[in-house]
């Protein structure tokens, strides 16, 4: 055959399945996006950036991921399903081009009290196995090392039938190493009895002062009528049996004025119904309560490491796995380093490299035996990317929410370093983000807004970075921002004194914090910013503390329940109906009898995973037929709570609907820069920074004079950082302090006074390297943070 009629492409032309090099999204309309269309290329850095609540996480986590998700999930088995969580397909018309996606989120991990780091990353798994190897002397397996593993032994019989019948006695034992006192939690509580009676007292005379036992109540009635003890005498002439009744008895069923009750001692009782449940989720008065009543202490017998005496004596060298974990994670990588034994040779390899992946990433300061609760947001993020770093997946899709928060300018280069790495292993890497320093090493952006809310979900903007600040959109126009550091800085009114603060890796620190003025506390990620502003400044009244901690609630939960704002809404409404207010509440009167108020009806399927459908009588409004019929202002109570904040305002601002109070707590909310979050907007889809701003809202009304934030700019979009900064000046000139704890340069030059910890992390840090005016540290340039501040400001 000759060359001219070959049909043979050649072995160097493109293969057709190298051709889907693109993920498309074709018609998007999940939440607020609106029909979005666009082509995101693979094996590429793709940033999607906008202002908050443009429709990037709507676009990157509930469309691409969500999609990429559910069609893994749905390749198990029904059984394997039905432990998953449900995901309902995505509104979108096509997604095409889709890889296994792997979400790296700003989800706080669980807050069991047995999850640490080393075991929420499997570093602690391999440890256990080293030193079941190595340790001396040898006490077992690797589960005689680990904290969440009790001892069990047991003994019993067994019968085997062969011809005739014979018995083989067998004994059963498990070394665990849990420490029997505290159960691996390293913490006992002790509960002071003082708080919960008062013995010179009689019960007839009300002597148990606990929330909830009301000398009419049935809490009081179950321990006068029990009979175990004499209403009528003080308790502290109670005998040692009738105390022990009172305080310690086992449960036991009784009929009291003719009902079945259980009566238990006081001290399980209130354990069970107050002491084991969340205590962000109690009301204030029962809060406080438990706060005065129970004190949490290292656990005597293991001194707080968790482990049975047998784990803690098993040593290798002259080190425990118990002083292993409280090693600060760079130091224990160098320890790792030092051992050479053939025997464990891929095991000590594999260690290291995690370890090196804990120092790189920037979380060498932290220790394997920190409860994993206790992990900022970004902390968690990057928790979490140390599975992935060593991953020999490729051609995957990362997702990643601001990988960036919670890091210091210093910090940020190193996290830009690994999400390079990621992509050049052939992965597309997805990056919501807002710092100009993490979107300028993108291959593509994908700009989304134009504003917040209904005002977004549309795509402005799709290509490089050098396009994008030559394109006329909001990011565009405040991508090259930069905040001047301040000519004449406020004069404080007086000052907050902290005298030797130890907290955590704080080295005695001797500190004044300037009051009346705006104060930030700066350092690299594990410097001590924390533990100076949260551990030192002691929480009284006037002080008011604003943190990324989640915001506990349900579904049910919204903007308008969690600010106190549907209060006033409830009754301006039963006001121009004459109804009463419980009529306008989802969770009370004026639910649809339907769907019990939540809007969707929860399918249980047995062994598959449940279902949740729009309730159909309602159709999702969450109210009874018979309540929509009400108005105010002509609109009904749903039309009212699918308003965003900013409509709101207007509504109530005048005519009918004028109503003073729900002004106020909306302006708030305006404020904060949550204009675009509808009222009835579930709790559970907020971000962090959404969620700790709506904190903020609710706070500013306290009549505290000392306002400490920490890292309020999470989630902001550049823009959105001036509106931020209008607040706390304005916080400030009404007579508040205002202490932020923040990396944002824009917040550092807005200052009036800095404070600097450093220099490092972890044992290297705990130190204040500087406090002066911005300007000061701009011209010594002496820390870290002076230096990137001066490049920031361009000085």
């Amino acid at each position: 055959m000759s060359k001219d009629t070959r049909t043979d492409p050649g072995p160097f032309a493109p293969h057709s399945a190298d051709s889907h090099d693109l993920i498309r999204v074709l018609g998007a309309r999940e939440n607020n996006l609106k029909d979005v269309s666009i082509e995101i290329p693979k094996r590429r850095l793709t940033v999607f950036t906008g202002v908050s609540g443009s429709g990037k996480s709507s676009l990157v986590f509930d469309t691409i991921a969500a999609e990429s998700q559910r069609l893994i999930n749905e390749t198990y088995s029904s059984f394997v399903q039905g432990f998953m969580p449900t995901l309902a397909r995505p509104e979108v018309d096509v997604l095409e081009g889709l890889t296994t996606a792997i979400i790296v989120d700003q989800q706080r991990m669980g807050a069991d009290p047995r999850s640490t780091v080393g075991t929420a990353t499997d570093t602690n798994a391999m440890l256990r196995i080293l030193f079941s190897r190595l340790g001396e002397p040898h006490i077992g397996p690797p589960s005689a090392y680990a904290f969440n593993v009790p001892s069990v032994s047991a003994s019993g019989a067994i019968t085997v039938e062969r011809g005739d019948k014979k018995t083989v006695k067998a004994t059963f034992n498990r070394t665990g190493g849990m420490c029997p006192r505290c159960e691996g939690r390293g913490t006992v509580s002790d509960i002071d009895l003082t708080q919960l009676y008062d013995d010179s007292k009689s019960l007839d005379d009300g002597a148990i002062t606990i929330p909830g036992y009301g000398a009419d109540g049935w809490n009081m009635r179950l321990y006068k009528e029990s009979g175990f003890v004499d209403p009528a005498k003080p308790i502290s002439k109670y005998t040692k049996k009738e105390l022990h009744d009172f305080l310690h008895h086992e449960p036991t069923r009784m009929k009291i004025a003719g009902i079945n009750m259980t009566y238990e001692g006081l001290v399980p009782r209130i354990q069970k119904s107050m002491l084991s449940k969340d205590k962000e989720a109690m009301q204030p008065h029962i809060r406080a309560f438990v706060d005065r009543a129970v004190a949490f202490t290292a656990c005597p017998e293991c001194e707080g490491t968790r482990l049975s005496e047998g784990a803690r004596a098993s040593k290798i060298g002259r080190i425990s796995i118990a002083d292993a974990c409280s090693m600060q994670i760079s130091d224990l990588a160098e320890w790792v380093r030092g051992l050479d034994e053939p025997s464990v040779a891929p095991l000590l390899s594999a260690l290291r490299q995690t370890l090196d992946s804990f120092v790189e990433i920037g979380l060498g300061y932290l220790a394997l035996d920190r409860p994993a609760g206790t992990l900022s947001g970004g902390e968690a993020q990057r928790v979490k990317m140390i599975r992935h770093l060593g991953s020999s997946l490729t051609d995957v899709t990362y997702v990643f929410d601001e990988p960036t928060a919670g890091l210091h300018p210093h910090d940020i280069r190193r996290m830009n370093d690994l999400l390079l790495r990621l992509r050049d292993k052939g992965n597309t890497v997805l990056v919501v983000e807002h710092k100009p320093e993490t979107i300028v090493i993108a291959d593509h952006v994908v700009d989304l807004g134009p504003g917040a809310g209904t005002g977004g979900g549309t795509v402005c903007f799709e290509g490089t970075v050098e396009e994008l600040r030559k394109g006329g959109t909001v990011t565009g126009r405040h991508f090259d921002d930069r905040a001047k550091v301040k000519e004449t800085p406020r004069e404080p009114t007086g000052a907050l004194e902290i005298r030797g603060a130890s907290a955590n890796n704080l080295r005695d620190v001797d500190v004044d914090i300037p009051l009346g003025v705006l104060v930030v506390v700066t350092g690299v990620a594990g410097s001590g910013k924390s533990s100076l502003v949260h551990g030192s400044i002691p929480a009284e009244e006037g002080v008011v503390s604003v943190d990324q901690a989640p915001i506990r609630g349900s579904r049910r939960s919204n903007p308008a329940t969690y600010t106190g704002l549907l209060d006033p809404i409830r009754k301006a409404f039963a006001k121009a109906n004459d109804v009463k207010p419980a009529l306008f509440s989802a969770n009370s009167e004026g639910a649809c009898p339907a769907c019990n108020g939540a809007g969707v009806i929860y399918t249980d399927l047995a062994m598959m995973a449940g279902v949740a459908t729009t309730c159909e009588d309602c159709e999702g409004k969450r109210f009874d037929a018979s309540v929509l019929e009400y108005h105010l202002g002509g609109r009904d109570i749903s039309e009212v709570l699918a308003m965003s904040v900013d409509e709101a305002v207007e509504f109530f601002g005048a005519g009918e609907a004028h109503t003073p109070a729900a002004q106020r707590i909306l302006a708030r909310l305006a404020d904060v820069g949550l204009g675009y979050l509808t009222l009835g907007q579930p709790l559970t889809t907020l971000s962090g920074g959404e969620r700790q701003r709506l904190k903020l809202a609710t706070h500013m009304a306290d009549k505290g004079g000392v306002y400490v934030l920490d890292e309020p700019t999470t989630g902001l979009h550049l823009a959105d950082v001036e509106q931020l900064l209008g607040l706390l000046d304005r916080l400030v000139d009404s007579g508040k302090s205002v202490i932020v704890v923040e990396h944002h340069q824009a917040v550092m030059a807005h200052a009036d006074w800095i404070i600097d910890l450093g220099p490092g992390a972890g044992h290297d840090g705990g130190r204040l390297v500087f406090e002066g005016t911005p300007a000061d540290l701009v011209a010594a340039r002496s820390t870290l943070t002076g230096e990137h501040l001066a490049e920031y400001v361009g000085a």
